[in-house]
């Protein structure tokens, strides 16, 4: 295969071989990130330093225009002698103190500065006097002005001025020009020091990021192992152990945590609801295929066969229906953290709605409802969901009850939950079987709970929806005496406070 071909399916498949670790990104980042504010930071240093700098040689220009002009004062004409003799280093005129030598130091520095040219001119513009060659143009000026000239040949600090003498007399010109020499000079050696520290900042910072995000980034490598072993096993119990970091990578863990126990939990109810159903239903499908098969061969010519026949597919095909729809109950039952996790219901209205509808449906029995409940309490359940909980404990109840036809429902309250207990007084279950009957699929008595229509489901949903809510259910019972269920659950006392509140408010209005 060639090696285009292979580039070509790399890409297809969304696999990319070459790429960049997350470690070196970060340590880049951080340090193009460092080297942009070190080279802002050093732009304003530079150009501050550089301020600095050619505000000094400005000075000096002024400086040195003064020491000029104050030496030329008594002169009562420009011309090259006699600037000569008032600025040579050597010149004693105008002195009149013998100790005092003729140039003071700065003049002396200024007029021997390389980078200074030192010039003045007679009223016609003509140069008598130069310190060295000065290319720069002499312009007339009106007053005394340094400015900062910058053009393809020349790139410096020019200051020109007129002379007077004592009686206020113009008598020539100056003209200082300084080229910057020392300051880009200077300017030069800064900006390689500046790079050098960048490059060694850039270095630095670089290799302390990628150390730092090799550190930072450690519960990453384990969290990426995790998924790929949970990847190639779904079914797998291994999850991320504690990283024992206080920071958002442990909270993503315990989130990665708890979304894998509950994939988990969703693919064993899968596999459970798949069992339950080849289980459960092959025994109706056995049934329905027999007699099917006995008519094909002779049942269908015995109208007597024919009409039992027909009649068990029937009863089994309702049971069928009757099972598939309680497994699907109870699979919703696993799921009410997803679909129904906000809901809110006031217990004692549902509570008497179901007692009232069991009075109608069953008259034959005796329904007594015992409520210690004095307010209105709110619990965090889907009101259907609380109907089909007490629906089946009384149905239970009733298809037990063979001889005393009497149930009771009682409620009570405390400041945490409210309890609902029904109680009958049928058969009872045993001590054994007691602990059994939340299971799927069991029966305390089989032959007489199929002839009752029961799957042995009902108890296991009404189980699920309970604990689904965060309440619980129990059972008490004693084999002769009847049966005990209660239900207990948390009362959400915001809601239960904003309802009475509400309640009130509509008895005043």
């Amino acid at each position: 295969m060639s090696e285009k071909q292979t580039d070509f399916q790399s890409t297809q498949t969304g696999i990319t071989k070459r790429r960049i670790s997350l470690k070196w990104k970060w340590a880049i980042g951080t340090g193009v990130g460092v080297l942009l504010i070190f080279t802002f930071f050093s732009f304003f240093v530079f150009n501050s330093i550089s301020q600095v700098m050619i505000s000094q040689e400005r000075t000096q220009v002024n400086t040195t225009i003064d020491s000029v002009d104050s030496r030329l004062q008594r002169v009562s004409e420009i011309d090259g002698i006699t600037v000569g003799k008032y600025l040579r280093p050597d010149s004693s005129i105008g002195n009149t103190d013998q100790n005092e030598r003729p140039y003071n130091n700065t003049l002396l520095t200024n007029l021997a500065r390389r980078d200074v040219v030192v010039s003045v001119y007679n009223l016609k513009g003509e140069q008598v006097f130069a310190t060295r060659r000065d290319s720069k143009k002499f312009q007339f000026p009106e007053k005394r002005n340094i400015a900062h000239e910058k053009s393809r040949q020349f790139n410096g600090l020019v200051g020109r001025s007129p002379i007077r003498n004592n009686k206020n007399e113009l008598i020539g010109y100056i003209q200082v020009v300084d080229t910057l020499t020392s300051v880009k000079r200077t300017q030069q050696k800064i900006i390689w020091i500046v790079i050098l520290l960048t490059i060694v900042a850039f270095a630095l910072i670089s290799i302390f990021g990628y150390l730092l995000a090799t550190y930072l980034l450690r519960p990453i490598n384990v969290m990426n192992n995790t998924m790929k072993q949970v990847t190639d096993d779904p079914q797998t119990e291994l999850r991320i152990p504690d990283l024992e970091r206080n920071d958002e990578l442990s909270d993503l863990a315990i989130v990665f945590n708890d979304m894998l126990d509950r994939m988990q939990r969703y693919i064993d109810q899968q596999h459970q609801f798949v069992e339950d159903v080849s289980h459960e239903l092959r025994t109706p499908v056995a049934v329905i295929q027999g007699h099917m098969e006995m008519l094909n061969r002779w049942g269908k010519d015995d109208p007597k066969i024919l009409d039992e026949s027909l009649q068990a597919s029937l009863d089994e095909t309702k049971r069928m229906k009757s099972l598939v729809q309680e497994m699907l109950d109870l699979t919703r039952a696993d799921q009410l953290e997803i679909h129904f996790s906000k809901e809110e219901t006031p217990v004692m209205r549902v509570v008497n709605q179901v007692f009232n509808d069991f009075k109608m449906i069953h008259p034959e029995f005796t329904f007594t409802l015992d409520s210690d409940v004095h307010s209105n309490p709110i619990v965090q359940i889907y009101r259907n969901h609380l109907e089909q909980v007490l629906i089946i404990l009384l149905d239970n109840a009733v298809k037990y009850s063979t001889k005393r036809k009497e149930i009771h429902i009682s409620a009570a309250e405390d400041m945490h939950n409210v309890q609902i207990a029904i109680q009958d007084f049928g058969e009872g279950i045993s001590e054994e079987d007691v602990k059994k009957v939340f299971n799927r699929f069991y029966r305390v008595d089989k032959a007489r709970s199929r002839d009752k229509g029961g799957n042995g489901l009902g108890l296991s949903i009404a189980q699920r929806l309970v604990e689904g809510y965060h309440g619980q259910i129990s059972l008490e019972s004693s084999v002769g005496y009847g049966s005990i269920f209660r239900i207990t659950l948390p009362i959400d006392q915001h809601e239960t406070d904003k309802h009475s509140e509400d309640e009130e408010t509509n008895v005043i209005e």
